[in-house]
């Protein structure tokens, strides 16, 4: 019995990512040659509406000057900057006083006790006064006319879009770190993304750049402050109402991530915590046929998960009960030949496809190894995030933030073009 389990499972491990990698590959591909037409806009001649654009921040001292700065700057005719300071301990509020001063479009809101970014969202929205909001993380710089590409979908496709999200691009590129997020973010991210829209259903929207239509936000009671993930939550929300969210290439955002393996794996936790989160609160889905456009992207996320577990059962049981170092090495090798060969290629499509907004294609050969090293990583995540996730729900309350690794500052360029 346990042999047969241990061959069902060493199969599903197997066969899993390269299941998906052919469906990511193929659904970016379709995503392409329907959606992500090429072409030369002109905004001038619209009359676009107002935008609140929402900026949480709790201890962004470094970079929240730089950020608001480079907003006021957008050619977007008619919008407002709303930052929350969100009971910072480091010299963030001052700042924040300080630049309400230089710039007339901003307002600040002064939270005193750190209560979470979903509640400082929520604070936000409520103070904000246009229909459309855009949401962006406070070390974000956008580009030119990314709150355009944003809010030219909720004019064009109907009332029942309630959110838009961006194309996160990484602005530090210096390390080894950050090339490899970089890859991840074309190879992995922005394919899933592309694919998913296909399937009709995204499973989360980039917290670092997203648009919402304030009346989808309240339908469902704008952000949850008890989940450790405010974008993966809402998002699920948002679709579980049955309002649409698309994914808009063209509206860039550069950020800064973590280069630093501690800062990292902090990050992948909170993010694998998040995604488990969803799956146990919003489970009844699974029931309620008229829900079945959720059911791709739940299975997805619960096989991603019962994959992450599969792999650890299996890889400690050869580990443990092989005979020979043949048999233990014979397992991780034959796996990963064809995971590598069906990643690169996926590479290689991801890049090119973004290469229209972002050209990394020389930096191909420092991800020859990446999409494999993602899948393990990704497992001893989902297998250290689980007990938070379920800590979490049975305790409540508001999930608070902690001060990110934002990346060597001193290495980070802007690349806003």
């Amino acid at each position: 019995m346990l042999l047969r389990l241990l061959d069902v499972l060493s199969n599903f491990v197997f066969f899993y990512p390269l299941v998906m990698s052919l469906v990511w590959i193929s659904g970016a591909l379709l995503f392409r040659s329907r959606l992500e037409k090429n072409q030369e806009e002109t905004f001038k001649t619209t009359q676009w509406p107002k935008v609140s654009v929402l900026i949480p921040c709790y201890n962004e001292a470094e970079n929240i000057e730089e950020t608001i700065t480079m907003m006021d700057r957008l050619p977007y005719p008619d919008f407002e900057i709303i930052a929350v300071n969100d009971g910072s301990k480091d010299q963030t509020g001052d700042i924040l006083h300080a630049l309400v001063q230089r710039f007339e479009r901003l307002r600040i809101i002064d939270i005193k006790q750190n209560r979470g970014k979903a509640n400082a969202l929520k604070v936000a929205a409520h103070a904000s006064k246009a229909e459309y909001l855009v949401c962006v993380d406070s070390d974000a710089v956008l580009d030119d006319y990314a709150i355009h590409h944003l809010i030219d979908n909720f004019m064009f496709h109907g009332e029942r879009l309630g959110a838009v999200t961006g194309n996160p691009r990484i602005r530090n590129r210096d390390t080894l770190l950050a090339k490899l997020q970089i890859l991840e973010y074309a190879s992995i991210i922005g394919a899933i993304k592309r694919a998913q829209r296909i399937l009709g259903k995204i499973m989360t929207v980039s917290g670092v750049v997203v648009a919402f239509r304030k009346k989808a936000l309240l339908s469902v009671n704008l952000w949850d402050s008890d989940m450790i993930t405010e974008d993966i939550s809402v998002s699920w929300k948002l679709q579980e109402k049955f309002w649409d969210i698309r994914y808009e290439p063209k509206a860039l955002c550069w950020m800064l991530v973590p280069e630093t393996i501690k800062g990292i794996w902090r990050q992948r936790i909170r993010w694998a915590q998040g995604g488990q989160e969803v799956l146990m609160r919003h489970y009844k889905i699974m029931f309620s046929y008229k829900h079945r456009r959720l059911w791709p992207i739940f299975i997805e996320q619960f096989l991603s998960v019962f994959w992450s577990f599969s792999w650890i059962f299996v890889t400690v049981f050869y580990l443990i009960f092989a005979t020979t170092w043949f048999d233990r090495l014979i397992w991780l090798t034959f796996a990963s030949f064809f995971l590598v060969l069906l990643s690169m290629i996926q590479l290689l499509v991801s890049i090119d496809i973004d290469s229209q907004y972002d050209d990394i294609r020389s930096l191909f050969f420092f991800g020859a190894w990446y999409p494999f090293i993602y899948w393990l990583l990704n497992a001893l995540i989902v297998l250290f995030a689980f007990p938070k996730a379920i800590k979490s729900r049975l305790k409540g309350g508001d999930a608070l933030w902690t001060s990110p690794d934002r990346g060597f500052r001193k290495n980070s360029e802007i690349n806003n073009s």
